[in-house]
């Protein structure tokens, strides 16, 4: 343990992963009263796909205490989206209220998790960064802490918020279940000017999948590709609109596969955001589901301490939940797939998914 960490060397929570799952984990515990760890490997800003959240999500912006710094980021705003599935193009808003129009963020991803993670510092979070987890450590079949490259921390409850390559899963050798064929979602960015993007995002579906592009900062727009099938798109391809403008940053890659981590919670330790369950980005909600997912456990957690459930109750509580969400985006999803003429099928059937956790 380094100088100076050994005040932190036993905080009742250690959460593993510091964007948008963990930082709302930590920031719901610390709001609760709990000592809280929160490492995170890499320094920001770091490099991470844009995102469009749902207006839905200022309540819980609210809840975290960042709403106005996210609204005072300069984040484009938008009353919807394009979207063209099955038949003609069509403008889908989010809708309206007595307080007006609904707008949706497109946020710039550095920046929604640099507020984060400043907030969580702000209220009490002890954030190491950079920091490696490396091993779990084990009482019998109870995890008790992490070991990491800044020493060992043991504590009440470890929260895996690290990711879709499902950290905690693997060192436990949990069962991680697919409900597609592999998915491969490449994404890049262009400089210059597309006056067809500049007032919302656009999906636009064809008989082998999907492209989304949006303006994601002045002169800057992103893409994602996703195609239904094994091959690869060539690394200077561009969707039809961005044809022209300048490449910004290369083609990247990430594995959008269906799947979800079986026991997502057990003696000791929860696993939140895409390290619990992770969908393809046609669900549109992957940052709206990392932050319900943390602030649940975070809760979770404090009703434990306090007496409110048992492990065994929020164990299982927290199982049915994550399950039903997935189970619900799987059935709409792959409805909407048909829709679009491939043949798509998810390779389990969702009622033998869920299992009661202990």
């Amino acid at each position: 343990m380094e100088v100076g960490l050994e005040d932190v060397s036993n905080p009742d929570v250690l959460v593993v992963g510091g964007g948008p799952a963990g930082c709302a984990s930590a920031i719901t515990c610390a709001q609760l009263g709990l000592k809280v760890v929160l490492i995170e490997s890499r320094p920001f800003p770091r490099t991470h796909p844009g995102e469009t959240l749902h207006p839905g999500v200022e309540p819980l912006l609210k809840q975290l205490g960042v709403l106005e710094q996210v609204l005072e980021a300069g984040f484009l705003r938008h009353t919807g989206n394009w979207v063209q599935w099955s038949g003609a193009r069509e403008f889908v808003r989010f809708g309206a209220d007595d307080s007006g129009v609904w707008l949706g963020f497109q946020a710039w991803r550095a920046d929604f998790d640099a507020i984060l993670l400043h907030q969580a510092k702000a209220i009490g979070v002890k954030v190491l960064q950079p920091c490696y987890a490396s091993h779990l450590l084990m009482d019998g079949c109870r995890v008790i802490g992490v070991e990491t490259s800044l020493g060992t921390f043991r504590a009440a409850k470890i929260i895996d918020a690290a990711g879709s390559n499902h950290w905690l899963a693997q060192k436990l050798g949990l069962e991680i279940r697919y409900h597609s064929p592999r998915l491969i979602a490449y994404y890049g960015y262009v400089a210059g000017e597309c006056s067809a993007r500049d007032i919302a995002p656009a999906i636009v579906a064809d008989s082998c999948g999907w492209t989304w592009t949006a303006k994601v900062r002045p002169q800057l727009y992103q893409w994602t590709r996703l195609s239904l099938g094994k091959q690869k798109i060539p690394q200077d391809w561009l969707p039809n609109e961005f044809v022209g403008l300048k490449i910004a940053q290369k083609m990247r890659a990430s594995d959008v596969s269906w799947r979800i981590v079986r026991q997502s919670a057990g003696n000791g330790y929860f696993i939140v955001g895409d390290a619990a369950m992770t969908l393809d980005p046609t669900s549109s909600h992957g940052v709206l589901k990392a932050i319900m997912s943390g602030i649940w456990v975070g809760h979770s957690i404090a009703s434990e301490f306090l007496g409110n459930l048992t492990e065994r109750q929020a164990i299982e509580q927290y199982c049915l939940w994550i399950h039903n969400w997935f189970q619900h985006d799987v059935k709409n999803l792959t409805q909407l797939y048909s829709q679009s003429g491939v043949p798509f099928v998810d390779t389990l059937p969702l009622e033998s998914l869920f299992t009661s956790c202990t």
